[in-house]
């Protein structure tokens, strides 16, 4: 479906329980049948929108910010993908799928798509969760900025590789430490949250960790 510009993979069903919306980058697509599959393991309806983003490291990234490993920087345009979101995406997918008015909107990615969620969720209440599949909260200044203007949805899955931390770069080593904080940020403010450990690194079956990431926040916890 196009929507704005950008030509959105649709998946699932109308008239859902859930809408899971997730930002995703070229490399992701070829992997996107299979996440699907393993989302709908789920007894959940739920209809699934990819919004693919042109410039990964500029879309998904909340501020400038400096180069951590290669060459490219990045350049802060979060804003403008959320808006995208909320006044093309959400409201397109609403009208021409029949969704219901009170759909659960569910805010998912993989990496920096995961962080931009996680943020997306600190500037308005509207997604009702957020699943985080290794987010990279190593990013500069984020840990601070969470603390200012913190995560709003009430329930959130965060997970990592548990090599992820073990590395030379030492603005993406701070990953570990920064999760296990942000998980009991987010436990002592009375979110349902959890932090799950994968085994290896960060390339590691991404589409099955995000599709994981996805079926936790639509099932209900105690």
């Amino acid at each position: 479906m196009q929507i704005g510009n950008k030509p959105c993979r649709i998946y699932g069903e109308p008239h859902a329980e859930y809408l899971l919306l997730q930002m995703t980058g070229e490399h992701e697509l070829q992997s996107m049948d299979s996440e699907v599959a393993a989302i709908a393991q789920s007894a959940h309806h739920f209809l699934f929108a990819a919004i693919p983003v042109e410039s990964w490291n500029d879309a998904l990234s909340p501020w400038k910010s400096p180069a951590v490993w290669g060459k490219q920087g990045f350049g802060g345009k979060a804003a403008d993908t959320l808006r995208f979101l909320t006044e093309q995406v959400i409201p397109t997918l609403k009208w021409q799928l029949d969704l219901p008015e009170n759909v659960k909107i569910i805010l998912g990615g993989y990496s920096l798509a995961g962080l931009f969620a996680l943020w997306a969720s600190t500037q308005t209440d509207l997604f009702y969760s957020v699943a985080a599949a290794s987010p990279s909260v190593w990013f500069p200044g984020w840990m601070e900025f969470e603390q200012q203007c913190p995560i709003q949805a009430q329930r959130v899955y965060l997970s990592l590789g548990d090599k992820e931390e073990h590395t030379k770069n030492t603005v993406m080593a701070a990953v570990g430490d920064n999760i296990r904080a942000l998980h009991s940020r987010l436990a002592e403010c009375g979110a349902d949250c959890t932090l799950e450990w994968n085994s290896g690194g960060h390339f590691k079956n991404a589409d099955l960790r995000t599709a994981k990431a996805f079926r936790w926040v639509m099932e209900e916890h105690t």
